[in-house]
């Protein structure tokens, strides 16, 4: 599609763009950070390297960010206990105005923005810290907090922001709210789809598009938005780079529109919405980085912002762990309380230990992430995979032990004398977390592209179809030097010598398994390269299986560390100051841990090699073909009509701005400030 410079034709119709799946592969291959310039312990595990040393001793915050972190929490659950009402948010699908004021004179929008800029200099650990707490009381809160400071304005003008940038806008940040906006009603995981145009015009660009699921969009006052720069040429004038480029906007700003307020399955409070963009001036001043480069500010700032939602889970497991506890003692059944009976102990033990794996994966992410020594791209991407994945079966499991008390609403039960449990609710809530800031299936392949890099890296144009003889043939001698010195090291290694590891007890047999297989993985790997070559990309079954192994292993290995941590007589609580030290209790929980997460570990390197992903491809070809339409028949259909993807043509909106403002001050009662 080509495209010039200047102002934009108002009502002009856009077509879409022609992409193919080289040309989609390319632009998300552009996007990502192509350079490993710090260590990474997923990628050495990967790799079969199990680089214990990157993660053990578990790191610490300093005494002056743990005070400072420890202080604000305690102000902000003593808001969250007694000026939040859950079952308003959920009743009435919107959080009171005064909750958001409260929680912005707390502080809690400026989280970590440095104090300089006004915010609370807050590090990851103790962000996430605080999302657990407002969480625990209703993920809608959660949500808009994070999607405020996690992959909002705040985050990429901290990454990428001038000076410039960072004086004007994270002040603000700190006091007004914020989203993020790449989605379109056509443009989900795939980028290169993106329709929404910035058309340079004198000392700014004009903006014309629609973005789709908007989180925070109908109350935001600032707005990132990704939109696509036509490149030009000299002839035309000024010169531009073009691509998909990243933008600051005031949500003040002429021609916006916020044509529609989203409902959900959960997340009821959230405010997300649709927003149309037609002839918005931006100032130049508002690009975030340079012009082409807002695909890579959008992966960057999720490498630690993906973060968050493995702490909103982690808080959920946390209460589904007491409330799978206190009820299964009080109910009895049978002569003993359920609890006692082996079909509902298992459910209790599965959700204990990975609850207390939920939190040593967040903590020990966070702390990297704050300790800057290492990358965490991977981290951070397995934490969020496993997290959605794993937390969902807790609440799930939660609901089952809960029974027909399980499906009723919380105000239900209350209306009817018993305690008001909103476990529907959570799992309703959770459930997104497997879809949003990608998608589990996307997961498994973003993070299988980063886990095979050196492989690409040494390999890769011996399996491109574009790469010349030569280039062929410097890649063959490049990978012949770099697997003669690899594969040597996936033969043996410190898992199979029975004293390692033994500063960790009964845990050591543990981080042996892991190492062990964390060198099974990568033969694992290497076969599958070998077999499949340039195909190894379509089999995403395999590749699904193996992000898996890899993400199970994290985790135990998150949580042997923990526990070796947590154990140590006379020690501080990592999860701070004033919680409680487990002491050998913590030993007991990431030992029945490892035992059952070993069990899945099996079962997925098993499924490595026998499964039905073949027959499932062809099956499914046959579906959508047509040839079992007949299965269809016998029901009817309650959908409402409609095309399945909306149309959205830029031009003026048709509909009324739904775009409303939090005005300071709607707070009914004062809060003391951080």
């Amino acid at each position: 599609m080509s495209q010039t410079s200047g102002a934009a034709t108002g009502d002009a119709q856009q077509p879409k763009p022609t992409v193919n799946e080289r040309t989609a592969r390319k632009v998300a291959e552009e996007a990502r950070d192509a350079e490993w310039r710090l260590p990474s312990f997923g990628k050495q595990l990967f790799l079969g390297d199990f680089r214990l040393d990157l993660v053990h001793p578990h790191p610490r915050p300093d005494k002056a960010a743990a005070e400072r972190g420890e202080r604000f929490l305690a102000r902000l659950k003593e808001f969250c206990a007694t000026r939040i009402d859950p079952a308003r948010i959920e009743r009435e699908a919107r959080i009171p105005d005064e909750v958001i004021d409260g929680l912005r004179e707390l502080g809690a929008l400026g989280m970590k923005i440095p104090e300089r800029y006004g915010g609370l200099g807050l590090g990851q650990l103790h962000y996430g810290r605080a999302l657990m707490v407002v969480g625990s009381v209703n993920p809608a809160l959660a949500a808009l907090l994070s999607a405020h400071q996690s992959i909002g304005v705040p985050q990429p003008i901290k990454l990428f922001g001038t000076a410039e940038q960072k004086e004007t806008w994270l002040p603000r940040c700190a006091k007004e709210i914020s989203a993020f906006l790449l989605t379109e009603p056509d443009v989900g995981s795939d980028p290169a789809r993106l329709r929404a145009t910035a058309v340079p015009d004198g000392d700014g660009y004009i903006l014309d598009g629609v973005k789709l699921w908007t989180t925070n969009g109908v109350v935001a006052d600032l707005v990132v938005v990704m939109a696509r720069v036509p490149k030009s040429v000299p002839s035309q004038g000024e010169q531009h780079r073009g691509g998909i480029s990243a933008f600051v906007v005031d949500m003040d700003s002429p021609g916006i529109t916020v044509e529609n307020r989203n409902a959900f399955m959960g997340l009821r409070g959230i405010e997300n919405g649709v927003t149309r963009f037609h002839q918005v001036r931006v100032p130049k001043a508002n690009l975030i980085g340079a012009e082409g480069a807002g695909l890579k500010v959008a992966l960057t700032t999720l490498n630690t912002g993906r973060l968050s939602l493995p702490a909103i889970c982690a808080a959920s497991a946390k209460w589904a762990t007491k409330i799978a506890r206190e009820w299964s003692r009080e109910r009895v059944q049978w002569g003993r309380p359920i609890g006692r009976h082996e079909a509902i102990a298992k459910k209790i033990a599965f959700i204990a230990a990975t609850s207390y794996a939920l939190e040593a994966m967040h903590d020990l992410s966070a702390q990297l992430a704050d300790d800057e020594r290492n990358d965490i791209r991977i981290e951070a991407a397995l934490a969020k995979l496993w997290a959605s994945e794993m937390a969902y079966r807790v609440v799930d499991e939660l609901v089952q032990i809960r029974g027909g008390r399980g499906f009723e609403t919380a105000e239900s039960l209350a209306a009817r004398g018993e305690r008001g449990v909103p476990a529907e609710q959570l799992l309703r809530d959770l459930r997104i977390n497997r879809i949003f800031e990608g998608s589990t299936e996307i997961m498994h392949l973003l993070i299988a592209r980063e886990a095979v890099d050196a492989h690409l890296s040494v390999a890769g144009d011996i399996i491109d179809p574009e790469a010349s003889r030569a280039r062929k043939a410097r890649a063959a001698a490049r990978a012949g030097g770099f697997y003669a010195r690899w594969l040597p090291t996936l033969v043996t290694g410190a898992g199979q010598r029975p004293g390692a590891y033994g500063e960790f007890g009964p845990l050591a047999k543990h981080l042996r398994y892991v190492e062990r297989a964390s060198r099974k993985l990568a033969r694992s790997t290497f076969y599958a390269a070998g077999r499949w070559q340039g195909r190894l990309e379509y089999k995403q079954g395999f590749l699904g299986r193996m992000v898996d192994i890899g993400a199970e292993l994290f985790a135990m290995s998150a949580v042997c560390v923990r526990a070796h941590a947590d154990g140590q007589s006379g020690g501080t609580p990592l999860a701070g100051e004033t919680a409680t030290l487990p002491g050998p209790s913590a030993i007991r929980l990431a030992d029945a841990f490892c035992r059952q997460a070993r069990v899945r570990v099996e079962e997925l390197f098993d499924g490595l090699w026998r499964n039905t992903d073949a027959l499932d491809s062809k099956l499914a070809k046959q579906v959508l073909d047509g040839e079992f339409t007949w299965l269809e028949e016998g029901v009817l259909d309650p959908s409402i009509p409609g095309p399945w993807i909306a149309e959205a043509e830029p031009g003026p909106s048709k509909r009324d701005n739904v775009h409303r403002r939090i005005p300071a001050g709607a707070a009914h009662t004062p809060t003391t400030g951080a």
